[in-house]
């Protein structure tokens, strides 16, 4: 998250909701697909790779972060999810040396929703090598932000398999978050000339580690739509809580979400499990995939699961702006 330390159940049809968890089976009532579990072993091993001291920390630029986009690029076909552009790799506009978002694309399955986006971002890059000698230099950004790309790319899987989103959703994996926002703030302009039709984006920043809270995350801006009540109301439980910490310092505009919402003026807001209390290592050596807590990040993804899949089914848009 630059320059400072954000879905289980739906709404049943006629049913009691039956609430989906690592290790359980989803209901064949929710719009989850009956059975599918994340599997920990596949988080793991994307983000161990991802936060690898093979990429060096992936600075925007580098050899390192190109590595990267590679390995995001294979993911994607993997997966059989589209580029959006002519190719997976959307070139920044604003920095000097070439660097490139990543952006994959889904199309929804009804004929009306399907002209609407929802997106489903986090950033790739870090801050790559200290310049100082000492035992550590590579930044590798675990937490930083390998955790949400990780999340996002299971979500990807998700979609890509089950093609249960009736709006189409955009995949983005943002270079330039820690120069600028540079990646966000290229992306935005180029789709705004195409006249692209946000609904909403979920960007999802740290949350490599749980917090000792009452909920399982919080949301930036959180007074600025009804998002963090929808998904509740989606999951049936307190997923998404209040942080003032997160007010204080003003998150809201400090992350990808930011460049959306100054672009669209719609419901753009970041994710995160990071509290300013349970991590210790931001833009630091040892932010690696050693502290990061693999079956939270599992349940992580398979409780916002069924919120985001009713995020992108929803006959209306229930996420609306409030101030």
């Amino acid at each position: 998250m630059k320059n400072i330390y954000i879905l289980l159940s739906l709404i049943l049809l006629g049913c009691k909701s039956t609430i989906s968890s690592v290790g359980e089976t989803a209901s064949k009532e929710t719009a989850v697909e009956s059975n599918y579990l994340v599997e920990q072993n596949e988080v793991s091993d994307f983000l161990k790779y991802l936060s690898s001291d093979e990429l060096e920390g992936r600075e925007t630029g580098t050899r390192g972060i190109e590595k990267a986009a590679v390995f995001l690029e294979d993911f994607f076909k993997e997966n059989n999810v589209k580029p959006y552009f002519s190719t997976y790799r959307d070139t920044l506009t604003n920095f000097k040396l070439p660097a490139y978002n990543i952006v994959g694309y889904l199309e929804g399955s009804d004929p009306e929703l399907k002209k609407e986006f929802v997106v489903l971002s986090a950033h790739y890059d870090h801050i790559g090598l200290l310049k100082n000698k000492q035992d550590d230099v590579i930044n590798n950004g675990a937490n930083d932000d390998a955790s949400g790309v990780t999340v996002v790319a299971e979500m990807a899987k998700y979609f890509a398999k089950t093609k249960s989103n009736k709006r189409s959703i955009l995949f983005v994996f943002f270079a330039g978050e820690e120069k600028g926002l540079l990646g966000s703030k290229s992306l935005v302009q180029k789709l705004k000339k195409k006249d692209f039709n946000l609904y909403a984006q979920l960007n999802i920043e740290m949350v490599g580690v749980p917090m000792k809270r009452d909920y399982l995350a919080y949301i930036t801006g959180f007074d600025k739509s009804n998002m963090a009540e929808r998904i509740n109301q989606y999951t049936g439980k307190n997923t998404i809580g209040f942080l003032p910490k997160e007010a204080e310092y003003e998150l809201f505009y400090r992350s990808d979400n930011y460049s959306f919402y100054e672009a669209f003026k719609k419901p753009c807001q970041s994710i995160s499990t990071f509290d300013f209390e349970n991590f210790e290592f931001y833009h630091h050596p040892s932010d690696e995939f050693q502290v990061m807590n693999i079956p939270h990040i599992t349940k992580f993804i398979q409780e916002f699961l069924p919120a985001v899949t009713q995020i992108t089914t929803t006959p209306t848009q229930e996420i609306t702006m409030t101030k």
